[in-house]
């Protein structure tokens, strides 16, 4: 039969048992980033449109071509954020959360909204987990959140990545670079794909991160940013590069590597697999000093990194095979096969015990003892369980093990006990 409805292209359910692997990766978050200091936080879906235009930036793809932005009953110009760190910064500083001691550190799930073409581990409505950490500019903070994503990604079992790193510069030496830019690809303006002849104008970093080949060939030896770096960024990124260093934190320098959205400042990383194609990055972030200020509140260094569950899930499903690459959609412990009604209910209360002691269990409620058989087997069911008139006059109820094939029997009040 045709369903009526369906989904919309670039929008996708997430079905069990693969919700199991992504309460996987979200646990994972919280045990490995929990006593890092990070908390969790969860700002809404809707923002006012200017969030997004001022934290972004009007050059970025993003804004010019992505954003589902629509003015509501009240006549508010809204969208769906694109982003979670804009939201995170606009709730630091509407809540006053710099009075707190630094620093302050957020962790954070949710879907995030771009209207692009769907590809390999993205939709339009897809899923992030991210951090942010505000009021603390040494090093040190970076070389932590680095370590930490490393650490949550070896947590999951995520094999065969590699982290790239960089510096970008900041507000003092930016401008220099951008007009040494604007200086190498004046020739080759017209030979520019008509998405980096703009960016030539807003913001020539951009041309940096554009996936269009013949764009990419042109930009290969064009300025780098660590040549025009003042020396307090210089100082920085040595600093973090020791720091990595001395904890053995594997990392590929990449002097051409920028980041999409224009609040970046200073430290930026990448962490890429090679099982997603061009669109390989798996979690990426980096500093944005300049952000709170932007948004009213004091003076606050900060960074931050996302990372998108529908690409971790995709490579964690691409490594692994059997049941194991799906904990979490176990399963049930035990099938409760019934005849009769009174049947029935007794296993609606001892069902309720077994649940409460944290055991995964499932009710057959009708027919044949032999389809029930069947449709616990079908369950995966690691025992069975038959309650009907014999055994509820003498207290003693028939078991088996559907996967030695084992059987006995068990009084009531042992059953907790057993299994």
């Amino acid at each position: 039969m045709k369903p009526r409805f369906t989904a919309l292209k670039g929008v996708s359910d997430v079905l069990p048992p693969e919700t199991g692997l992504w309460r996987k990766i979200e646990n994972a978050a919280c045990e490995v980033m929990g006593p890092y200091g990070y908390d969790e936080i969860k700002p809404p879906v809707m923002e006012q449109t200017e969030l997004f235009l001022r934290s972004i930036g009007d050059s970025s793809d993003i804004v010019a071509k992505e954003m589902y932005s629509f003015t509501d009953k009240g006549g508010r110009n809204v969208s769906l954020r694109p982003e979670g760190t804009a939201s995170i910064v606009r709730a630091y500083v509407e809540h006053n959360l710099s009075l707190r001691p630094a620093p302050q550190k957020f962790l954070y799930f949710g879907p995030m909204f771009r209207y692009e073409r769907p590809q390999k581990g993205r939709q339009r409505q897809f899923y992030q987990l991210g951090a942010e950490c505000f009021g603390v500019a040494d090093p040190g903070i970076d070389a932590e959140m680095i370590t930490m994503l490393v650490s949550f990604l070896e947590k999951i079992g995520l094999k065969g990545v590699s982290l790239e790193i960089n510096s970008i510069g900041c507000k003092e030496c930016r401008p220099a670079f951008k007009e040494n830019l604007k200086a190498f690809f004046t020739p080759h303006l017209d030979s520019l794909c008509p998405d980096c002849q703009r960016r030539y104008e807003q913001n020539p970093l951009r041309i940096l991160d554009c996936k269009v080949e013949r764009c990419i060939q042109i930009r290969q030896n064009a300025p780098l940013i660590s040549e025009t770096l003042c020396q307090d960024c210089k100082d920085h990124f040595s600093g973090l590069i020791g720091l990595l260093d001395a904890m053995g934190t594997s990392y590929f320098f990449n002097p051409h590597m920028v980041r999409g959205l224009d609040y970046y400042t200073r430290t930026v990383f990448e962490v890429k697999s090679e099982g997603l194609g061009a669109q390989n990055a798996v979690a990426a972030g980096g500093r944005y000093d300049l952000l709170v200020s932007e948004f009213g509140g004091p003076d606050t260094p900060a960074i931050g990194f996302a990372a998108g569950m529908e690409r971790l899930a995709m490579l964690l499903k691409e490594a692994a095979t059997g049941e194991e690459v799906f904990p979490g959609a176990a399963s049930p412990a035990i099938f409760i096969a019934t005849l009769g009604k009174e049947a029935a209910t007794e296993a609606l209360k001892i069902a309720s015990r077994l649940r409460a002691a944290g055991k995964r269990v499932e009710i057959g409620w009708s027919g044949s003892l032999k389809s029930q058989m069947r449709k616990a087997d079908k369950s995966g069911a690691g025992h069975v369980v038959m309650i009907g008139e014999d055994e509820l006059k003498t207290g003693k109820f028939k078991w088996k093990n559907l996967k030695d094939g084992s059987s006995g029997e068990t009084a009531k009040e042992e059953l907790l006990a057993k299994f």
